[in-house]
């Protein structure tokens, strides 16, 4: 089905799901892929205009909240009008779960119309449960098979999904993209002891062209291969794409993994409410950052007060709202993240935004140290910019009376520390200096033995915020 110019573009979707473009073209949908920004503007007004209708429609929680607010579908006739609508948060949706179980009121399909169900884990609070309708599933295959294809994988390449199959959607998006794509998808998963030296021997056995995880789960893999006496590169993957926490966007990190195991380096991923979360990725062709697929998922970059949206080359935070999910449809879903953006388009061909930094992390992982707003992916960029680091760190911070403090401690490489406690020092002086220009404030820096700071198989969480255990290593320290 073609309507406006732009390929299966309807609402609800209706996918040729047989559908294989050319394996020579650059592009899966090359109309809705590389059409005039503005045209494509005007063309998500209407979509607007369809998915408010319905979610007013199917959804006492939006029809109540648009009418408290004085807001109709009928209303919007612009992208400024649509400013106007409210944003949601987390914190709502896990309130309408509350008190509409288990799915919440903003369920807009039959209960008997759920295929699959995922959520959070509820380690802090109550878990969100995310119901996906049958027909979204397979449109989520579509979406994000889209993005496998702009990054460079093409019908018969493997991949290798190393990350936690179950209620983390990561793993699952990448598989559908897969499948949908006429890939070969390795299901490994992640999380069991020594699952990892296991993927060592799996991927130098099968040499897949695709690999998924976490950025800090593949610098971990790779050390793990070579503590196995293997190198990384021997497994011969040539693109490689993450998720689920910041790094393949900052410079150091990327550089480290493209080196380790000789492969392209793509970031990606929204939010799991968001599925399909690839809606943000990079491109074959882009360079770094995220290329921002606005026929899928249109993207705002808003102030986080106002929620107006921000203009090119400035920051704000993500505001993202579903063009084509029917069961549990976001719209203006307030991420939290803070990010840029620029106009496209992009050097992939794509007329597309871009988010040319990746996502930077959570607003409210921010934390500030003597009056400077800090970023734990600011020090994971500044760390990787000193020669000798090792490749992992962990943040201690202090907010206890009027002056704050902050505590980096971190590995060095092997070789520094068979070099001896000079070299080490060195380490640590330049980390304390590069730490101190970049984030304007001074860190007090410590470097520790090898393998004290614990790996994960899934999402780094470096930062602790401890002040008792602040004052003991400060001790130490002084």
């Amino acid at each position: 089905m073609v309507t406006s110019g732009m390929e299966f573009w309807s609402f609800p979707p209706a996918y040729d799901r047989t559908y294989m473009p050319s394996p020579k073209s650059n592009y899966w949908l090359p109309m809705r892929e590389t059409m005039d920004p503005g045209e494509r503007d005007r063309e998500i007004v209407v979509r607007l205009q369809k998915v408010m209708a319905y979610a007013y429609k199917n959804s006492t929680f939006y029809r109540n909240r648009w009418d408290d607010a004085g807001i109709h579908p009928e209303h919007i006739h612009s992208l400024e009008d649509f400013e106007r609508v409210p944003v949601i948060t987390k914190q709502e949706l896990r309130a309408a779960q509350e008190r509409t179980e288990p799915f919440g009121d903003y369920l807009c399909v039959p209960d008997s119309e759920v295929h699959h169900i995922h959520g959070t884990s509820g380690t802090t609070g109550r878990p969100t449960v995310f119901a996906i309708g049958r027909e979204d599933w397979g449109t989520i295959a579509e979406n994000q098979a889209r993005i496998l294809w702009a990054m460079g994988l093409r019908p018969g390449d493997m991949v290798f999904v190393a990350a936690i199959f179950g209620l983390y959607l990561g793993s699952w998006g990448a598989m559908l993209a897969t499948e949908r794509l006429g890939g070969k998808c390795f299901p490994f998963g992640a999380g069991a002891p020594g699952m990892t030296a296991r993927a060592v021997q799996w991927l130098r056995t099968m040499k897949p062209q695709g690999f998924y995880s976490t950025p800090s789960y593949a610098l971990h893999l790779a050390e793990v291969a070579r503590d196995e006496g293997i190198d990384p590169g021997d497994f011969r993957l040539k693109i490689m794409f993450f998720s689920g926490e910041p790094g393949a966007s900052i410079p150091g990190i990327r550089e480290r993994i493209e080196s380790a195991f000789g492969a392209k380096v793509f970031d990606c991923g929204t939010m799991a409410e968001m599925t399909p979360y690839m809606s943000a990725s990079g491109t074959n062709g882009s360079g770094p950052g995220m290329v921002l697929f606005q026929d899928m998922v249109y993207h705002e970059v808003c102030d986080p007060k106002s929620f107006s949206r921000v203009g090119w080359g400035e920051r704000g935070t993500p505001v993202y709202t579903h063009l084509e999910r029917t069961s549990q449809p976001m719209i203006r879903l307030s991420s939290g993240d803070l990010t840029h953006w620029i106009e496209g388009p992009s050097s992939c061909g794509r007329t597309y935004p871009i988010f040319p930094d990746g996502v930077y992390g959570r607003i409210d992982d921010m934390f500030q140290v003597r009056g400077e707003n800090i970023y734990p992916s600011e020090i994971d960029a500044a760390l990787n910019q000193v020669a000798g680091y090792g490749g992992e760190h962990r943040i201690i911070i202090s907010r206890e009376g009027a002056m704050d403090e902050l505590l980096v401690q971190f590995e060095v490489s092997e070789d520094i520390y068979s070099e001896g406690a000079e070299a080490v020092s060195g380490v640590n002086q330049r980390a304390s200096e590069t730490l101190r220009r970049v984030l304007g404030v001074r860190a007090k820096t410590e470097v520790v033995n090898a393998n004290i700071i614990p790996r994960t198989d899934h999402k780094a969480r470096r930062v602790i915020d401890d002040r008792e255990l602040f004052r003991t290593l400060n001790s130490k320290l002084e």
